[in-house]
């Protein structure tokens, strides 16, 4: 039987977004703060997801042994380094957290049967690689507080109430909102970006955060006039707002996933990946300790 393996590495490293072939002012203009000397650091987290069959021991992999081979070929070269200067890939290619990913996962491939690397820059900011050539993924994570009432209007409040329960009360209820936008893309070979995070994240703040934050969805959002609020249609609205706005910054948008709450979330794709309706509702199971 296959299964997949996950393992937990961090470093910590400094880096820098500066091209010399740029004037000093081309790369502020290109980079903002991430081009001032002498860079920035960052407590990185990576997850190596391995896969094969299990053993008669019912292990994929002695985690002993992966843990060495992490150590060896990425943690103890990357721990308090420059990563600019640290490995040769980083001088063709910047070492931003997408192309980190990619030469992370180009330098274990030879050791682990990988399936997909992910790395935190921090806890808002991770690349997943998954070994196809230049292209990655990038997530942002962000989040936004607003009310909405689950109900249809022609209906009645019982009627309402036997769909919706609680969530049908006549004032409706609050969330505070976390989302995760996810981007794909080619890594450009110089800059090792998929699209520039500052457009990134100023798409997702014009056309998401600031519109919904602090509304009553329902009435302060014109769409919602008439579609319920539910995660799923959230999600799915936001999913189609930011299909045009990501395209213009040069990537694609793969997938919206919205967490209305530590028990509940939706996740939509985007119409770009196969299976353009594809939308999924998560509602753990509580299990008492």
């Amino acid at each position: 039987m296959k299964c997949i393996i996950n393992r937990r590495a961090e470093f910590s490293a400094s880096h820098r977004y500066w091209l010399p072939e740029l004037s000093e002012a081309e790369n502020t203009t290109r980079f903002g703060l991430c081009a001032n000397a002498p860079g920035h650091g960052h407590n990185y987290v990576v997850y190596v997801a391995m896969a094969g069959e299990l053993d008669e021991y019912g292990m994929v992999l002695n985690l002993s042994d992966v843990k060495q081979v992490i150590k060896r070929e990425i943690t103890s070269q990357l721990n308090f380094s420059y990563l600019n200067e640290v490995w040769p890939e980083f001088q063709d290619t910047l070492p931003t957290t997408e192309n980190i990913a990619r030469v992370i996962w180009n330098r274990l491939a030879p050791h682990l049967p990988l399936v997909r690397i992910t790395l935190y820059e921090h806890p808002e900011l991770w690349a997943d690689y998954e070994g196809n050539h230049m292209e990655a993924y990038l997530t942002i994570s962000t989040h936004f507080s607003a009310a909405h009432r689950l109900a249809l209007p022609h209906l009645t409040l019982e009627q309402n109430s036997e769909i919706y329960g609680k969530c049908a009360r006549i004032n409706g209820h609050g969330h505070n909102y976390h989302l995760e936008v996810t981007i794909k893309g080619e890594i450009d070979p110089r800059t090792g970006m998929i699209a520039d995070l500052v457009a990134f994240q100023k798409a997702v703040d014009e056309h998401v955060v600031e519109p919904f934050d602090h509304t009553f969805l329902n009435y302060d959002i014109p769409y919602f006039a008439n579609v319920v609020p539910t995660a799923e249609n959230i999600a799915v609205h936001i999913r189609d707002l930011l299909e045009e706005p990501i395209r213009k910054i040069g990537a694609t948008l793969h997938r919206v996933k919205l967490i209305e709450s530590p028990n509940n979330s939706a996740e939509v794709y985007g119409l770009s990946v196969t299976g353009t309706n594809l939308a999924r509702a998560d509602v753990p199971a509580l299990v008492s300790a």
